[in-house]
């Protein structure tokens, strides 16, 4: 599968989530624009920019419009850690979205089903096919059996508890929980700029991430590095 891209934006929300690319970034030229730090350069031969944007949805959100006005992005891969709330999924699982949806976003009082921004004709934002397609390959190739593709879910909440889990997937569908992914995606739509989420589950969202979450978090972002890297190469 062969894809051309002039830019490729690289976010992560944790410094663990971009530094492995950081690492290897060649020709580093380094930015700030709204109190954000952006990184341009060369990886695998191929024009990016990386940024760590910062936990959350503002956050994400802002970086996604900067990169797509500064820097010219006309593809954006997230990258990073997630909860699982799909139960066949183990830590150490890929989760390649399809579709993201804010399950923070309730008006539900008001009649508009759970996630469903008002007014609005959509609220669950599609990933881009090829890119998923890209994703999927790389994650094959890396983690054989290990990747998988399903709904993203994001929030402004760490996930901590097994009913809320049990409900984020029984009414919304979700493989995954996170803090940014659809903030994100909800920017390229706008923006008609293609994106996917590629998250590793670092935890199962269900209470015991005290215990997991710091130990998997360095693993879980390098097995998303891995892909990202994957993917890169074959663009």
């Amino acid at each position: 599968m062969t894809m051309t891209y002039g830019t490729i934006g690289i976010i992560g929300a944790m410094q663990e989530e971009i530094e492995l690319v950081l690492a290897r970034l060649e020709d580093r030229q380094t930015e700030k624009h709204a109190g954000i730090v952006y990184h341009r350069g060369s990886f695998q031969g191929k024009k990016v920019v990386l940024t760590r944007s910062g936990v959350g949805k503002v956050n994400a959100a802002v970086c996604t419009q900067v990169m797509i006005d500064r820097y010219g992005a006309d593809a954006i891969i997230f990258t990073g850690v997630a909860g699982a709330v799909d139960p066949q999924l183990d830590i150490g699982d890929i989760v390649i979205s399809t579709s993201s949806l804010q399950h923070d976003v309730d008006v539900t009082a008001l009649g508009f089903p759970r996630g469903t921004i008002p007014y609005q004709e959509v609220s669950e934002y599609p990933a881009d096919a090829r890119l998923i397609a890209l994703a999927a390959e790389a994650g094959q190739k890396v983690f054989p059996d290990r990747s998988h593709t399903g709904k993203v879910l994001s929030g402004d909440q760490f996930i901590a508890d097994r009913a809320v889990v049990k409900a984020l997937y029984e009414q919304l569908g979700g493989a995954c929980t996170e803090m940014e992914g659809a903030s994100v995606a909800q920017v390229c739509y706008m923006n008609d700029v293609p994106h996917v989420i590629i998250r590793s589950m670092s935890d199962k969202a269900d209470g015991s991430a005290h215990v997991n979450f710091a130990e998997f978090t360095i693993e879980a972002a390098n097995r998303s590095y891995a892909i990202v890297e994957e993917m890169i190469k074959a663009i």
